[in-house]
């Protein structure tokens, strides 16, 4: 699914009238027939691909983030698949005002990076991350990460946001981050480990056990990467259920 084969973001084309224009045939923005919508919405539709289009060429994925639905803002991903930063906290605790974080590991365009508490984790280095990406992608990140991150180093992280916890609750894959990816088969190289050892690793570390960092940053750089993994698998699932009994298909 791509933004060109998208009408709900026009006002007034709700999901009713897309499927209609995916059914007759319209299902890219180059293909539209204004003989299929009354007047009006016709010219709200063709006066938006005109727009969008332009802003489809800028990159500018503000806004398509501003214009789809909420829980439709996973149709932004095909367009901007290599410029989309999937990252993941870790922390000493639940609060932003009384605990730390500890490493936060970025993917992006196959590209994994760490930063570390006491080494190179600082709010400078935390923006040149964000600076390349025009979608970030977390599980949870909506409601923990971003506001973690914005208290605790004075940051504003203003990039369009898919939360993977929400697409996944529509296709009824509920539960943490490991039973989901349990669930579609995202296997791991340590499943023993979990968010309350990540704290127990950085509290050993502090004490001098330098192998206990090393394991908690190969943990959080796997969190970070099984995200690109369950994005592919959410945005075709959600694809394909957006697809059913069509009988045509959206490329």
């Amino acid at each position: 699914m791509r933004i060109e084969n998208s009408f709900i973001p026009v006002r007034g084309v709700g999901e009713r009238t897309e499927r209609n224009l995916w059914q007759s045939g319209v299902t890219h923005w180059d293909e539209f027939d204004s003989s299929l919508v009354g007047a009006k919405t016709a010219d709200r539709i063709e006066t938006y691909i005109a727009d969008a289009y332009e802003h489809l060429d800028d990159g500018n994925s503000r806004f398509f983030d501003d214009s789809f639905p909420s829980g439709e803002r996973w149709r932004l991903y095909e367009n901007f698949r290599d410029e989309t930063c999937f990252f993941d906290i870790e922390t000493t605790g639940l609060s932003a005002e009384r605990n730390s974080v500890t490493t936060v590991s970025f993917h992006q365009d196959g590209e994994t990076t760490t930063l570390v508490r006491g080494e190179d984790l600082t709010a400078d280095a935390l923006r040149e991350q964000f600076t390349d990406a025009k979608l970030i992608a977390t599980f949870n990140g909506a409601r923990f990460d971003v506001p973690f991150l914005e208290t605790s180093f004075d940051l504003s992280i203003d990039v369009p946001h898919v939360d993977l916890m929400y697409p996944c609750r529509t296709l009824d894959l509920t539960g943490g981050l490991k039973q989901i990816e349990k669930d579609i088969g995202i296997d791991r190289d340590r499943p023993d480990i979990s968010g309350r050892d990540a704290v127990r690793l950085w509290r050993e570390y502090e004490r001098g056990d330098e192998s206990a960092l090393d394991t908690l940053v190969s943990y959080n750089r796997e969190d970070t990467v099984n995200l690109e993994r369950l994005m592919e698998t959410v945005t075709g699932k959600l694809h394909d259920r957006v697809c059913d009994g069509l009988d045509t298909d959206l490329v």
